[in-house]
């Protein structure tokens, strides 16, 4: 990371975060060291509310946003190999689904899925370790600045208290992601047992989402795990609602789509996904 760009791009947030009136409240006293850089940008970048950003901001936060993304690396689509290659299998679909683990900042697909929350907007908790984090942090302060847009848009149609319900799908630009597209969608929550109708909520994030790159004629996308971790969706249930979702779809779009990739990051998602596909199906 190449210093100069982290100090321009620090001293800008900092002076914008006492511009929006929160000065004092996030730990002036970090040492300058790399890691603790990075940490305090990422932090002021994700308490910033959605307001006008000036060029000069959004330059200084590009250049570094691709300086990182240089250096963590991008992964093309053809460096994700299919299960058929994978997996040795030879089911119908093979060629046209993967399981990827890693970090879904990095993909350059046509879109990435963004498990977001219900205000749309990101996630605000400073450096918090959520996939809707991680893609805002990541894309850049004009990710957040288009989904207030947006929701903006839908208070005024649907009223003032207006929350996006789960399972829908929002396309927005993807930024300094690597992707050409982000499709957010809201998973159910769950608080106690799993009910059929939680179930048909994520059953409906997958299948709008992939409706969604169907009519915007995106040939690859990559699924985070919806709706697991944070949200409490039993991981292996959230698994197979995922995976029906996805072959039920493509059995009924031959053409739709190139390539569907399950990204997952824990160890205990990839074994689960290779259960229900790589194993079943080789």
């Amino acid at each position: 990371m190449d210093g100069n760009k982290a100090e321009l791009f620090l001293k800008m947030l900092r002076e914008d975060d006492r511009e929006g009136g929160m000065e004092g409240n996030r730990g002036r006293n970090l040492k300058r060291g790399r890691m603790r850089a990075k940490m305090e940008i990422r932090s002021l970048m994700n308490i910033r509310m959605p307001r006008e950003v000036s060029e000069e901001m959004l330059e200084a936060q590009d250049a570094y946003l691709q300086e990182e993304l240089e250096e963590k690396g991008v992964v093309s689509l053809a460096e994700i190999p299919a299960v058929e290659e994978q997996y040795g299998s030879s089911h119908p679909l093979a060629g046209r689904i993967s399981i990827w683990q890693g970090d879904i900042t990095r993909l350059k697909t046509g879109a990435i899925v963004n498990a977001a929350n219900s205000q749309l907007l990101g996630c605000f908790v400073p450096c918090h370790r959520c996939i809707d984090n991680a893609i805002h942090s990541a894309a850049g302060m004009q990710l957040r600045e288009e989904c207030s847009r947006i929701m903006e848009r839908r208070r005024m149609r649907y009223g003032d208290g207006y929350e996006e319900p789960a399972g829908t799908a929002t396309l927005t630009k993807g930024y300094n992601l690597p992707c050409d597209y982000v499709i957010h969608t809201v998973g159910p929550v769950v608080y106690g047992g799993l009910t059929d109708a939680l179930c048909e909520d994520l059953r409906n994030c997958y299948q709008n989402v992939l409706e969604c790159c169907m009519a915007h004629h995106i040939s690859s996308v990559a699924f985070c795990c919806i709706s697991t971790g944070e949200f409490h969706f039993p991981n292996d249930e959230a698994a197979r609602v995922a995976v029906d979702t996805v072959i039920r779809f493509l059995k009924g779009h031959q053409n739709a789509m190139d390539r569907v990739v399950f990204n997952v990051f824990k160890d205990e998602d990839r074994i689960i996904y290779e259960n229900l596909i790589g194993k079943e199906w080789g």
